[in-house]
C-alpha cells in the first residue's frame, strides 16, 4: 500500500541515524526531478579520530567520500541527502532493512522486514522474503530497468557465478568481459555482485569490466546508465563484434547470457583465444546444427529423431552443446552442463560452465560424433583458424 512519503522518509533518518545502521544506498530519481548526484552511500565506519558516518556520493564522474562525526554534523549531512529527489533509499540495520521506492504519484511504497533476536531476517506476517544474491528491490533495478523474469534469469546465473568463483585467490583487480551483453540486466548486476561489500552479500572485489554488443547505440545507452550509477570508472562498454571488439588487456572471466545461435560459439572461441581462467555461457537459438541436420540424411537407424521437425530442433540443442562441451574440454577446460533455472521461466536454461585446467582431453568421441552426424560446430571452425 503507497505510503505517505515524508513519513516514510522520517522513517529513514530514524535508521540513518541510529547506532545500529550497517549500510544505506540512495540512487535514482524521482519522476520530473534530478538529484545532484546519481548515488550516495551511507555506512558507519571506525577510524583513529573515532566513530565515523562514511558518505559516498558520485556526480557520474567520479566518487566523493566524506567521514562526518555523530550528532549535528551528520544530522545535518543526512538531512541534505533526504531532500534530494532519489527514487529509491535501501537502509540495513541491526534490526530491520527497509526498502522505500517513490512511485509516479510521489507516494513511498516501503517493504520491511525486521531481525531476530539472533541477527538473522525474519519476515514480517504477510511478507514473501525469497533468498536473492541481488534482491529484486535493489535501486540498481530503477535504473537499468528489466522484467522480473529477466531479473530472475540475472539472479539464478549470479548464483552460478558466485558457484564458480574461489573464495580466495582471484586476480586483482578481476577483469570480467561480457560479450553480447544487450541491454546489459546482466552486465550491471554482475558488477554489482561482484564489487558490494561482504557485508552486504556482495564479493567486494575490485573489478574491471567491459560490455560488449554490436550496436553502437547499446553502448551509448549502456554507458549513460553507467554513469548515472556512478561505475564508469570500473565498467565500460564497448561497440563491435564478439570476435573483433577491442578488450585490453585480456579478461579473467568471461560471461555471455543468451547470445543467440553461433554468437554463444563467438564468445567461446574469444575466450578460449584469451585463455580465460572461467567461462559462463548460456546458450540460445540453435540453428545451425539443426540447419545441418536438416540438409543431411540422417545416420543408420536414427531418421526417428531427425524426421520430425520439433525433434530435431530438440536434438539439435543437445547435440550443439555436447559438441562444444567437448570441443573446450580439448582446449583444456573442465566443462559441466547445468540447469541455471528451472524451464518455467525461460526455456533457454541450459549453462555451460568452464574452469581452465590447462590440460586437454582427447577429442576421440567428439570426432566420431561429428563424423556419425556429418556437422561441423561454428566453434570447431573457429577454433581452426
Amino acid at each position: 500500500m503507497p505510503e505517505d512519503l515524508s513519513a516514510a522518509l522520517a522513517e529513514v533518518r530514524d535508521l540513518l541515524l541510529d547506532p545500529g545502521l550497517t549500510r544505506a544506498v540512495a540512487a535514482g530519481r524521482r519522476r520530473g526531478a534530478e538529484p545532484s548526484v546519481v548515488r550516495a552511500e551511507l555506512r558507519p565506519v571506525a577510524l583513529k579520530a573515532g566513530r565515523r558516518l562514511q558518505i559516498v556520493t558520485n556526480d557520474g564522474a567520479r566518487p566523493h567520500t566524506r567521514n562526518v562525526a555523530p550528532g549535528a554534523e551528520a544530522e545535518a549531512a543526512i538531512d541534505a541527502l533526504l531532500t534530494e529527489p532519489f527514487g529509491n533509499w535501501h537502509v540495513e540495520s541491526a534490526g530491520s532493512t527497509v526498502q522505500l521506492r517513490v512511485t509516479k504519484k510521489g507516494d513511498a511504497q516501503v517493504h520491511r522486514q525486521d531481525s531476530t533476536d539472533d541477527g538473522d531476517p525474519a519476515p514480517r506476517q504477510h511478507d514473501r522474503v525469497r533468498e536473492h544474491l541481488l534482491d529484486p528491490g535493489d535501486p540498481l533495478f530503477e535504473v537499468i530497468g528489466g522484467s522480473a523474469a529477466k531479473r530472475r534469469q540475472v539472479d539464478a546465473f549470479l548464483r552460478a557465478l558466485a558457484a564458480t568463483l574461489p573464495a580466495e585467490g582471484l586476480s586483482t583487480p578481476l577483469r570480467v568481459v561480457d560479450l553480447g551483453c544487450g541491454n546489459a540486466y546482466l552486465t550491471f548486476a554482475a558488477f554489482r555482485y561482484l564489487t558490494a561489500p561482504v557485508d552486504a552479500g556482495g564479493r567486494g572485489l575490485d573489478v574491471e569490466m567491459v560490455g560488449v554488443d554490436v550496436r553502437e547505440d547499446q553502448r551509448d545507452r549502456n554507458t549513460g546508465l553507467a554513469e548515472r550509477l556512478g561505475y564508469t570508472d570500473r565498467l565500460r562498454f564497448a561497440a563491435g563484434t564478439i570476435l573483433d571488439a577491442a578488450v585490453e588487456p585480456a579478461p579473467h572471466l568471461v560471461l555471455a547470457l543468451h547470445a543467440c545461435d553461433t554468437a554463444t560459439d563467438e564468445a567461446l572461441h574469444r575466450a578460449v583465444g584469451w585463455g580465460v581462467e572461467w567461462i559462463l555461457a548460456a546458450p540460445c537459438c540453435h540453428h545451425d546444427i539443426a540447419a545441418q541436420l536438416r540438409e543431411r540424411p540422417a545416420p543408420g537407424p536414427y531418421q526417428l529423431i531427425t524426421a520430425q521437425g520439433i525433434l530435431r530442433e530438440r536434438f539439435a540443442d543437445v547435440l550443439t552443446d555436447s559438441l562444444r562441451a567437448a570441443l573446450l574440454r580439448g582446449e583444456g577446460y573442465r566443462v559441466d552442463v547445468t540447469e541455471f533455472i528451472d524451464s518455467a521461466h525461460t526455456p533457454r536454461n541450459l549453462l555451460l560452465r568452464a574452469r581452465r585446467t590447462g590440460t586437454p582431453t582427447p577429442r576421440t568421441e567428439y570426432d566420431e560424433l561429428v563424423t556419425t552426424w556429418q556437422v561441423e560446430p561454428r566453434l570447431a571452425a573457429l577454433l581452426k583458424g
